[in-house]
């Protein structure tokens, strides 16, 4: 399974939005990973990247690369600050940037860890990191392939909040 310790409400992004996102971001930009490495050895992860310049994908892509086995990561879920897929949606639809959220391709600064474990360790290791505080969630599954990683169609959004 592939882990990651972060990365469907349409309409207007209020002025609150922005700051309940801008406080979140901040949150997790200074939240220290020691209790996602404590974990990482009791629960014998495989691999590990930081997901930051090259997005969820762009960093699973490269784990992937360095696998000894023959495998791919396929990721089937995204989590991402709530309201952000909003606020991506109307900056593409008036014209401005696309960060590429939905592709798993947004850039992020400290954007949290992506965890390669057992299927079993994997729900062990989310289940104690939300018991410390944390957020974590299963995004992926690691499977025969050519040591690449892809983003599933329609991929399960979870839009969170600390």
């Amino acid at each position: 399974a592939v882990v990651s310790t972060q990365s469907g409400h349409y309409g207007r992004v209020s002025a609150e939005d922005v700051v309940k996102g801008y406080d979140d971001a901040t949150t997790s930009m200074t939240t220290l990973n020691l209790a996602a490495a404590r974990l990482m050895h009791k629960h014998g992860a495989h691999a590990a990247t930081d997901v930051t310049g090259f997005g969820i994908l762009g960093h699973s892509r490269n784990l992937a690369e360095f696998q000894t086995a023959e495998v791919d990561f396929s990721i089937h879920t995204l989590p991402i600050f709530a309201r952000f897929t909003e606020v991506c949606k109307q900056l593409i639809e008036k014209g401005g940037r696309n960060f590429k959220l939905l592709q798993g391709l947004s850039s992020e600064t400290s954007g949290g860890l992506l965890v390669c474990l057992s299927a079993e360790a994997a729900d062990k290791f989310v289940e104690e990191m939300r018991s410390e505080g944390g957020t974590a969630w299963i995004v992926g599954d690691v499977v025969p392939g050519n040591k690449t990683s892809r983003i599933a169609d329609n991929p399960e959004i979870i839009e969170f909040t600390y």
